[in-house]
């Protein structure tokens, strides 16, 4: 694969860090306001807000790091499995998209319509509880792994795959 120019890899990098803060600032952001308290009556404008954060935040910041991860192990010498650290950033990437794809984002849009039927009593509401409470223990989670992935892209442990090898 032809390479990317250094100064193409400069715009690549802050495309990437741009969109990797997208995702977890938004993420954070969807636990704020769905965690954030206020009255019963707020609740569904709450819903709805994490919802639109999702949907315009989280989401397209998360399709942006890993259509951004892609370029860069393929137009790059980083490659895919060259380094373990990013291996396992690839893991961590595949894992938050299938994972919020599949679980977070249903469990989050469960709540906006249960919570604009039955107002505050969406609270003593089994479905709605149960997703929220899934959503914020498993987003937590989700939270804490794309932290460790910026992490390791910035301490790059593990630095070549192969034993032996210099870094």
């Amino acid at each position: 694969m032809p390479n990317i120019s250094p100064r193409g890899v400069a715009w690549l990098k802050t495309l990437h860090l741009a969109f990797v803060c997208l995702w977890v600032g938004g993420a954070l952001g969807v636990m704020v306001v769905q965690n954030g308290g206020g009255t019963a009556e707020a609740l569904h404008g709450r819903d709805v807000a994490a919802r639109l954060v999702d949907d315009f935040v989280v989401i397209p910041g998360a399709m942006g790091s890993l259509l951004t991860g892609l370029i860069y192990s393929l137009f790059t010498p980083w490659g895919f499995f060259k380094h373990r650290w990013v291996a396992v950033k690839w893991f961590i990437t595949l894992y938050g998209v299938l994972f919020g794809t599949f679980f977070l984002g249903p469990w989050l849009n469960s709540l906006a319509p249960i919570s604009a039927k039955l107002g505050g009593g969406a609270l003593a509401d089994y479905a709605y509880t149960r997703a929220r409470d899934l959503n914020s223990i498993w987003g937590g989670i989700q939270i804490s792994t794309l932290l460790f992935a910026l992490a390791i892209s910035v301490l790059k442990p593990w630095r070549r795959a192969a034993a032996g090898q210099k870094s």
